[in-house]
């Protein structure tokens, strides 16, 4: 296994106190990452809390599991809105009133405008199942194996305007198997998610005082 870590430098003085970081998550599917996330917290191995969570589809997982653990949620479907940006707006408004630090897309599975992108500007991270910069956008699993590629993985990177092509913050490899299917591949993928991204947000927050 192999991974990388790429974050920005910041100085801090002696009397600088660390504060948990807020969270917004962005998910549109079970939650599994998101679970992951409030796992680490729950158990004070990652010092965040989680404002808020905003899917988009109304069927999505995540938003009971949520709902379970007592966290905010809130719907914003996107075949209400007429476009993407207003869309976006709507987001933008939501995660501004949970007055949220850093945004995190975990099976988010729009693609961000610039409305989004300007409003929380280097301070949103998206997961994706696979080393970037190889096999961005979706079905990246499905190219990795119709690629015949012997090595996979996930990264954690910056949003930025251009679909999954971010600074890159942490990734973890995997070993593709001559068996493996989408879904095997998928399963063994995910548990590397799963700790890259608590990895990648403690490290966020060990960067954030007051």
């Amino acid at each position: 296994m192999c991974e990388s870590l790429v974050s920005p430098d910041f100085s801090r003085s002696k009397a600088a106190v660390q504060t948990p970081l807020k969270l917004g998550i962005m998910a549109s599917g079970s939650g599994s990452n998101f679970a992951a996330i409030a796992t680490a917290i729950s158990k004070n191995i990652l010092p965040a809390q989680v404002q808020i969570v905003i899917y988009n589809n109304p069927k999505a997982k995540v938003a009971e599991r949520a709902q379970q653990q007592g966290f905010p949620t809130k719907l914003i479907n996107h075949r209400d809105y007429q476009n993407r940006e207003s869309f976006d707006e709507e987001i933008v408004a939501a995660l501004k009133a949970a007055d949220v630090d850093w945004v995190i897309m975990v099976g988010w599975m729009r693609r961000a405008t610039q409305v989004l992108i300007d409003a929380f500007l280097g301070r949103m991270v998206n997961i994706h199942p696979s080393l970037l910069p190889s096999f961005p956008g979706i079905h990246a699993i499905e190219q990795a194996l119709d690629y015949g590629v012997k090595i996979s993985g996930c990264t954690v990177h910056i949003v930025t305007l251009e679909v999954d092509s971010g600074p890159i913050l942490m990734q973890a490899a995997v070993p593709v198997l001559p068996e493996d299917t989408a879904e095997t591949l998928h399963a063994r993928i995910q548990v590397q998610e799963h700790r890259i991204i608590v990895d990648a947000i403690a490290k966020l927050a060990s960067n954030h005082v007051v």
